[in-house]
């Protein structure tokens, strides 16, 4: 058996069922997104957070949303108090994204809801979703992948994978990401 992408359906299939927005919403996100939230000659974080809320995203007080940032479906975005997204961090959230307060999220950095099925001759896609709790930091140019769990207070290092959840207070390095050491703050 081998690959036939002829079969790959992302018109009719879950995928297209599990957007959540009609195709003028999509469209006017697009252009939104290009002109106010990338556009790095727009310095003004709170100006990012209002065009994300219009369009659906949930995002708490003190949030600080630098230039570059992409996402791909605010409305499908949870943000809570105080978080920092660095600048051109990409949060490809197909499936729901939700992150904690206090977490900051480097330059770089991706979040990754989507995978595909490379057992399947078709390639179908699959989605899970991404949660990271209060207090996490996820370093410049790292990767969380499909269905993580970021605990409370964790830590992905600079240029890391994340394949597996991540343990409360645990620091994690490398591709893929294991646990080097215990985080502590003072």
């Amino acid at each position: 058996m081998k690959v036939n992408l002829s079969t790959y359906d992302t018109q009719n299939g879950e995928f297209a069922r599990s957007i959540g927005a009609s195709t003028l919403k999509q469209v006017l996100w697009f252009l939104s997104s290009i002109l106010f939230v990338r556009n790095p000659f727009i310095p003004f974080s709170g100006f990012r957070k209002w065009i994300l809320i219009l369009f659906g995203a949930k995002i708490g007080t003190g949030c600080r949303i630098r230039p570059g940032v992409q996402i791909k479906y605010p409305w499908k975005l949870t943000i809570g108090d105080h978080v920092w997204l660095g600048e051109h961090c990409w949060i490809d959230n197909i499936a729901e994204v939700t992150i904690g307060s206090h977490v900051c999220i480097s330059q770089g950095a991706f979040l990754c809801t989507g995978n595909h099925n490379y057992h399947s001759s078709g390639f179908e896609l699959m989605m899970k979703p991404i949660l990271i709790e209060d207090g996490v930091w996820i370093g410049a140019k790292s990767i969380v992948s499909p269905g993580v769990i970021c605990s409370s207070h964790s830590m992905l290092t600079a240029g890391s994978v994340a394949t597996k959840n991540m343990d409360a207070n645990g620091i994690y390095q490398g591709n893929p990401a294991v646990l080097v050491k215990q985080r502590s703050i003072h």
